[in-house]
């Protein structure tokens, strides 16, 4: 495959397309409230329809995953040749009415189909998303870019902790509300109601934002740019151990992230009593501050390793951020007071948000144009398969089948974090040396 010269040219005004940032990064804020507001749920949960730990698991991670997964492929086969940002409104309309149809599911079943609609729905943000980044910023400012809209997932978490905490406080406290057909609503209920609908303004938001000109694109021996499927696939398997050990290295990273987002608001409800809304405005103002202490981590980091002169310095300072979060990840579980342990959050926190950040501006770095959509997407169904599933279904089983005692959760928690730390020091090792080469290969296709 050569270059295509056409992709030379000016990219769009600075000014915009920050803008154009902002209004992604809210976007995968949002929908990271409606994603992850059920972690603050599940005591409430478990009550009432008289559940276990594992099948809450299931909800919140099986349940979103299996089409989150799935359909992300065929949706970015979709982004990487039609409009992106039509896609994007569309997935926005979908995942907030079936968050709000949470709130109206009268059992289990009902429940996991509409957490299912969710997944469906946000399948086609990121991929989507990182591909339009790209097409917007330069490799220089790429990094910055990618990771200040990572930061969509910590304000999403924290948003999701502090306000949902708040609201359900309110509602318990409120008459119950009854709607017709449906009858009287759980107070957990309400609240996926309360969060799903608002967001429905985000797709009238992306009215604003302008598909932008694809750029770095390869063409194939024919001279097009157009490639099959076929092509993208082989891409991707000729270089199986840069792309293969990239996702599982990242999947670990996922595994940790997802992990605490599910069950560090119920480790410090069963471990120190603390409140629904307690552990809310704690666990979200930490996240909220993970956020741009990551995006800052990230770039002193790549930018330092860069000036050093390595080519595998988004990796590299994926691999660094990764340790740092899985020892934040551990002390906060075994520390002797709820205090310490909130503090150790914000380590644990910085560390997985901005190893997320650095390996999908490398992911993008080495992938061209016209492929970034497809192979982000396989990069997420990777991620995600094993995220949302080993990450809170694997602490879940320690807890009721290792330890065998709700109230041993923090460490099922510790023993998740170890194993995801030790796997993910040893993958993404590997990786660097494949990354390399990769980089290097990149620079013969990539001249904008």
């Amino acid at each position: 495959m050569n270059t295509d010269e056409r992709d030379q040219g000016d990219y769009p005004s600075a000014t915009y397309s920050w803008y154009v940032v902002a209004v992604l990064t809210l976007t995968y804020t949002v929908s990271f409230v409606d994603r992850q507001i059920m972690a603050l749920l599940i005591e409430p949960i478990r009550r009432d329809l008289q559940i276990s730990d594992t099948q809450v698991s299931l909800l919140i991670g099986l349940a979103f995953a299996v089409f989150y997964t799935l359909l992300g492929v065929p949706i970015a086969r979709l982004a990487d040749r039609r409009s992106r940002r039509v896609i994007i409104a569309a997935g926005i309309t979908i995942w907030c009415f079936m968050t709000a149809a949470c709130g109206v599911a009268r059992n289990y079943l009902q429940l996991f189909a509409a957490r299912i609609g969710v997944g469906v729905g946000e399948a086609a943000l990121s991929p989507s998303a990182l591909s339009m980044l790209s097409d917007y910023f330069p490799k220089r400012t790429r990094g910055r870019a990618v990771a200040v809209y990572n930061t969509g997932i910590t304000l999403g978490t924290g948003l999701a902790m502090i306000v949902g905490g708040q609201v359900v406080m309110h509602v318990a406290n409120a008459p119950p509300v009854v709607l017709p057909v449906v009858g009287q609503l759980y107070a957990w209920q309400t609240v996926f109601i309360v969060v799903g609908l608002p967001g429905l303004l985000m797709a009238l938001l992306m009215t604003t934002v302008k598909e932008p000109r694809r750029r770095e694109q390869m063409v194939n021996e024919r001279g097009d740019a157009n490639l099959a499927f076929s092509e993208v696939v082989k891409f991707v398997g000729d270089r199986f151990r840069m792309y293969g050990s990239h996702f599982f290295g990242m999947s670990t990273v996922a595994i940790l992230a997802y992990g605490l987002f599910a069950w560090v608001p119920s480790m410090f409800i069963r471990t120190w009593g603390w409140t629904i809304a307690e552990i809310g405005l704690a666990y979200g103002i930490v996240t909220l501050v993970a956020g741009p202490v990551a995006v800052l981590f990230v770039s002193m980091v790549s930018e330092r390793l860069i000036a050093r002169g390595y080519q595998d310095a988004q990796m590299r300072t994926a691999l660094i951020s990764i340790l740092v979060g899985v020892a934040g990840a551990i002390a906060t579980a075994l520390s002797p007071s709820p205090e310490l342990a909130v503090a150790m959050l914000l380590p644990a926190s910085v560390g997985t948000t901005a190893a997320t950040a650095a390996g999908l501006s490398g992911l993008m770095t080495v992938t061209p144009n016209q492929m970034r959509a497809q192979t982000s997407a396989l990069y997420y169904l990777v991620v995600n398969l094993f995220g949302l599933t080993v990450g809170p279904t694997g602490i879940a089983m320690f807890t009721d089948y290792v330890f065998a005692d709700t109230n041993m959760l923090r460490y099922s928690v510790a023993s998740v974090a170890t194993i995801a730390g030790v796997i993910a020091a040893i993958v993404l090792s590997y990786n660097l040396k494949h990354y390399r080469r990769s980089f290097a290969e990149s620079q013969s296709w990539s001249v904008s």
